[in-house]
């Protein structure tokens, strides 16, 4: 893969220069404070743009029901706009894919658990959207 298609790895060396967690990734429970109730920010594990839309790709290591409030989220956020969401349960290291979820204009697919899926599912339903989002443009966007 080349940087002319998007190719974008983590350049970090954990062995040369330590935890990239403890070193680069914000402190974000100290803003914990500047919201009501048990609401922070949460991490973005992968965001991608085309013509206006979004997807949103949240990476889960175990096949666990979302936390309400990441529920909440995905499904107000993706009903608010050009914004879906795709949740991958599976091996980070590895990249072995177990299962899939989406959210889109506000409901989930499946609407409980994940569907079964692999790496190779996934890249198809991300080339998928990308093919409709190129095709789809928000409205409101210069061309």
């Amino acid at each position: 893969m080349s940087e002319a298609c998007g190719y974008n790895p983590l350049r970090w060396d954990c062995a040369a220069q330590g935890c990239f967690n403890l070193k680069r990734r914000p402190k974000i429970e100290l803003f914990a404070e500047c919201f009501p109730g048990r609401i922070n920010f949460g991490d973005v594990d992968g965001i991608v743009e085309i013509g206006g839309n979004a997807l949103l790709m949240e990476w889960k290591s175990e096949a666990r029901e979302l936390p309400a409030g990441q529920r909440l989220l995905y499904q107000r956020l993706s009903r608010s706009g050009p914004v879906a969401v795709m949740i991958v349960v599976g091996n980070a290291e590895t990249m072995l894919v177990d299962g899939t979820s989406i959210f889109d204009r506000g409901l989930r697919y499946p609407p409980h658990g994940y569907e079964p899926a692999d790496l190779a599912c996934i890249k198809r339903r991300l080339a998928a959207w990308s093919e409709w989002a190129e095709r789809h443009p928000a409205i409101g966007l210069p061309r």
